[in-house]
């Protein structure tokens, strides 16, 4: 499985950006994919992630404030974030969970940078 992550950019507070992520390869068995972020000397957090069936789930920090979407021909997922914080600001990575060996695959991770 590939991952190739877009989107990410510098934004000012109360701001709006849209992350995309296509999976490529062998994706028939991916169960869910999504979102995480790390910033600066933080540890690397859930924002959201979405099942192959459409379930999502949220981190409580972006609830609210965030869409995951995913366009099952394409084999993109979308994640719209709105009201932007300062404190969103991180390198957001995509991340593919595949069911047939039980693995993580993750894209490059794209800068979001949210100026107060």
């Amino acid at each position: 499985v590939q991952l190739q992550a877009s989107g990410g950019g510098l934004v000012q507070a109360g701001g709006s950006l849209r992350l995309s992520c296509a999976a490529s390869g062998s994706i028939f068995s991916i169960g869910y994919m999504g979102w995480y972020r790390q910033a600066p000397g933080k540890q690397r957090e859930l924002v959201a992630i979405i099942t192959r069936r459409g379930s999502t789930n949220y981190a409580d920090s972006v609830k609210g404030r965030s869409t995951i979407s995913g366009d099952n021909a394409k084999n993109t997922v979308y994640l719209q974030m709105n009201s932007l914080k300062p404190e969103d600001t991180a390198v957001y990575y995509c991340k593919a969970f595949e069911n047939y060996y039980n693995r993580d695959y993750w894209g490059k991770g794209t800068q979001v940078t949210v100026s107060s």
